[in-house]
């Protein structure tokens, strides 16, 4: 019967459990303590929606924790609604534990009202109890029990407080008796009648939701329930006749939604008030005169790309000694690898592609990609822990509205300075599906980690290279910080220019909650960061560049008369690159730089030197000089800065925009469309300085 609701039993005797709450409310943190590292995440059957799933044995039973996507609501107006309410009502987990903020629990009610209308195996988590004790916030956990007819348990699950007690709940769940929720009386006289077509599986929940309209409620009954077609039918007119009784008493398809809503909303509000008390008004001050400074239009955003610049200034200067130790090691390897090949008297040409091609390129991208990464991602997850990330979506909504997008999309262009293919997973957040195409279509204008290495690098030889260490460093951030800027610039223009042609349409409202700020727990970040970022993120890079390898080698070391097929297809790119300030090399460089933008600088140092393998100088003064010998110049610098921020994203991207979008023609686009725009923008900024005759 639910075929794609799948839960990885390892017995029939395994106890399931749902885990559901809205966004920040610690969720995931109790299912971390509980679960520790005996789980695995996958995508929802048929959708772009992640659940995580583990286990955990308490009482000598073995529970299956499903952690389901963070909702505020399961009226289904997103996927991952619908997968939150689909798997709490049709794979029916033994026990629904639904984890709340006790530091807002009024608002977090409203989801607990909606699970227990669908089920009454039902446990309420009131988690951040630490948080509620230092706001003088205090909770009567009894009467709230009592109130809605099912078992409350604090929590403190950062601290690993509760978590005895709440295993001990679950294991002891038996027969509970929610609280019921009363409708207008029109609106339960429908009910009543839907209820009596359908089969015993939450029948008054699905009722109420059958009449209003919940079409893909609908598609869900009738994929989970095994209902007779002449059966299916006849539901379908009760449904329409309910819905002409409704309209007939002057109760359309917005009045009934606003009538549902008001009563949980109402109802929410006066359990809050009996059981919730704080002891001083000022609780969240705190909270509230720092958001008065960080999403004030006046400091909002110069606060924002100030955190920003220093994020990039403590990954600039913290890299590059990681990044020269890790290269040493892995090409100290190579030496060792070069001497077994010796020993095995291997022909020279399978050590050449082998170890100078493929193994060198994996190398490179390792060391160019790790060293960033590992302290990029851990201070945007850092910023992530605090509650900042809101505030930068609430500061940037007005402009992303105004260029027909999501407010949603300011989180997931922030996650692409990380690694663009995390960005475009990030889109998932948002609910529209024509916002998140742009979205993901636009999300390659920030620059990943990929790209910082060459920006940085250009930025270093052509503009700072004269400043002293310190004031190198800090310009660089600086000029790097403007061209993020400009990223965020075009982000905006282009979501405009999509959303008034291909993907027409108005910009959706969403709720925007700014969580309290919360002090990160930096060993937790740390772990996760690396595991669940860097790690990942480094290993699609890798598997990208072997064959990278291999093809650059082939192309660098196989001749056509006197020169190699690379030099032919940097002569045939000639004209073309000439007229966007670049050259032939630089443009195959970007072209074979396509599995992985790490590569790009050593493919040129390669074509202009000959070596016939990817090389590496020993400091950026002899790479500047091979560039100014190969005809650089500080126009040069600027359209090779601006191609490498607007130009086709790398194969990762694209294969998880085709997997996020199922489809080949928006991963084309998506290809196609920051590729138009960096060959036109270097072509305005070549010709206009051209023009004016400043080179």
């Amino acid at each position: 019967m639910f075929d794609n609701i799948k839960v990885n039993k390892k017995s029939g005797n395994d106890i399931v459990i749902a885990l559901a709450g809205n966004p920040n409310v610690g969720k995931s943190t109790v299912f971390n303590e509980l679960t520790g590292l005996n789980q695995h995440t996958g995508n929802w059957p048929g959708k772009t929606v992640s659940i995580a799933q583990g286990n955990y044995v308490y009482n000598e039973k073995n529970f299956i924790l499903v952690d389901l996507p963070g909702t505020y609501s399961l009226m289904a107006n997103s996927a991952e609604e619908e997968v939150a309410r689909d798997f709490i009502c049709f794979a029916n987990p033994d026990v629904t534990v639904v984890v709340v903020d006790a530091t807002c629990l009024e608002r977090n009610l409203n989801l607990v009202l909606q699970t227990i209308e669908i089920t009454s195996h039902v446990i309420v988590c009131v988690n951040l109890m630490d948080e509620a004790k230092r706001k003088k916030i205090e909770i009567d956990l009894v009467k709230l029990s009592s109130l809605l007819g099912v078992p409350v348990i604090g929590t403190s699950a950062n601290k690993g407080k509760g978590l005895e007690e709440l295993m001990k709940t679950i294991d002891e769940l038996n027969n509970t008796n929610p609280i019921s929720i009363k409708y207008d009386s029109i609106i339960e006289e429908e009910i009543k009648q839907v209820e009596k077509e359908l089969k015993n599986v939450n029948k008054r929940w699905l009722s109420l939701k059958l009449i209003d309209g919940d079409e893909k409620l609908l598609e869900s009954i009738n994929k989970y329930i095994n209902f007779e077609s002449s059966k299916y039918n006849e539901l379908l007119k009760i449904i329409e006749a309910s819905k002409n009784n409704l309209l007939l008493k002057g109760m359309d398809k917005n009045k009934l939604r606003d009538k549902i809503v008001s009563r949980i909303i109402k109802l929410s509000e006066i359990i809050s008030k009996k059981v919730v008390s704080f002891k001083t008004k000022e609780y969240n001050s705190r909270d509230r005169k720092l958001d008065k400074i960080l999403t004030s239009k006046l400091f909002g955003i110069p606060i924002m790309f100030a955190l920003l610049g220093l994020v990039f200034y403590i990954t600039i200067a913290g890299a590059n000694l990681p990044s020269s130790i890790i290269a040493n090691f892995l090409f100290g390897i190579e030496n060792y690898l070069t001497d077994f090949f010796i020993w095995l008297k291997t022909p020279e040409w399978i050590h050449s592609v082998l170890v100078l091609g493929i193994y060198r390129t994996v190398a490179w991208v390792i060391a160019v990609m790790l060293p960033p990464m590992a302290i990029f991602f851990p201070l945007f997850t850092i910023l992530e822990d605090l509650g900042y990330l809101p505030r930068i979506a609430f500061n940037l909504d007005k402009l992303f509205k105004k260029a027909c997008a999501c407010g949603k999309q300011a989180l997931t262009m922030c996650m692409g300075f990380g690694c663009n293919a995390v960005g475009v997973t990030g889109c998932r957040i948002i609910d529209s599906p024509r916002e998140r195409l742009i979205a993901i279509i636009t999300n390659n204008f920030v620059p990943c980690n990929g790209r910082f290495p060459t920006l940085i690098a250009i930025i270093t030889m052509f503009f700072t290279g004269i400043f002293a260490s310190p004031f190198q460093s800090l310009l660089s951030t600086l000029i790097l910080t403007g061209v993020i800027v400009l990223g965020i610039i075009m982000t905006l223009l282009v979501s405009k220019i999509l959303s008034k042609t291909i993907l027409k349409g108005v910009p959706s409202t969403f709720t925007l909650e700014l969580p309290p700020y919360r002090k990160p727990q930096i060993g937790k970040i740390i772990v996760r960061s690396i595991f669940n970022r860097t790690l990942f993120v480094l290993g699609r890079a890798v598997l990208i560049a072997a064959p990278a390898g291999l093809v650059i080698w082939i192309l660098a070391n196989i001749n056509i008369g006197n020169i190699s097929i690379l030099s032919h297809c940097s002569n045939l790119l000639n004209p073309f690159a000439y007229l966007i300030g670049l050259d032939g090399y630089i443009l195959m460089a970007f072209i074979l730089g396509f599995p992985a933008n790490e590569i790009v600088v050593p493919i040129i140092i390669m074509c202009y030197m000959s070596t016939g393998n990817i090389i590496e100088l020993d400091n950026l003064t002899e790479l500047k000089a091979l560039l100014i010998d190969n005809g650089w110049t500080w126009l040069t610098a600027i359209n090779v800065m601006l191609f490498s921020l607007m130009h086709w994203p790398c194969g990762t991207t694209c294969l998880t925009i085709k997997k996020e979008t199922q489809s080949w023609k928006w991963t084309i686009i998506s290809f196609l469309v920051p590729t138009i725009i960096g060959i036109i923008v270097c072509f305005v900024v070549v010709s206009i300085v051209r023009l004016l005759g400043l080179i």
